[in-house]
This record gives structure tokens, C-alpha cells and sequence, in this order.
């Protein structure tokens, strides 16, 4: 089980770090996707989009307003996946 949760934290980081352009190192699980990491709103749907598409899966709406955190995010992802 850690093991996916690791696949799936480092997959879900390199698609965040991808859109954003940001460094590695402040991709962290704590850290705020819009406040630590600079996305704006399209940038958060686009992020969502390819989390989608990496992991075949359907985010709702609502759910994808909760991904606050990269952990929210790498969090959704793995309970999809049970």
C-alpha cells in the first residue's frame, strides 16, 4: 500500500511541478497548490485534468475544489484507486 502511495505521490508532484514550473523542492505535501505554489484557477483545472488522464480516473467538481494541498490531491488519487 505505501508503495502505490509513493508511485502515486511522485506522479501526481511531477504533474504539478509540470504545469507550474516550479522547483521540486517546494512541491511537498503541505504545501497550499494555490497559496505556496502560485496556481490560478485555470492552472488548477488544468492540474486536475491531467491527474485525470494519468491515473484514468473522474474527478467531480466538488472533490477537485478540496485539493487545497498536493496531499488532498495525492489523497483523492489513492482512494479512487480502492
Amino acid at each position: 500500500m505505501e508503495d502505490a502511495r509513493s508511485d502515486i505521490s511522485e506522479r501526481v508532484k511531477n504533474i504539478i511541478i509540470g504545469q507550474l514550473a516550479v522547483e521540486k523542492s517546494t512541491v511537498v505535501e503541505d504545501a497550499s497548490i494555490v497559496d505556496d505554489l502560485g496556481a490560478d484557477s485555470l492552472e488548477m483545472i488544468q492540474i486536475v485534468m491531467l491527474i485525470e488522464d494519468e491515473f484514468e480516473i473522474a474527478i467531480p467538481d466538488e472533490p477537485a475544489e478540496d485539493f487545497l494541498t498536493v496531499r488532498d490531491a495525492i489523497d483523492f488519487v489513492v482512494a479512487s484507486r480502492h
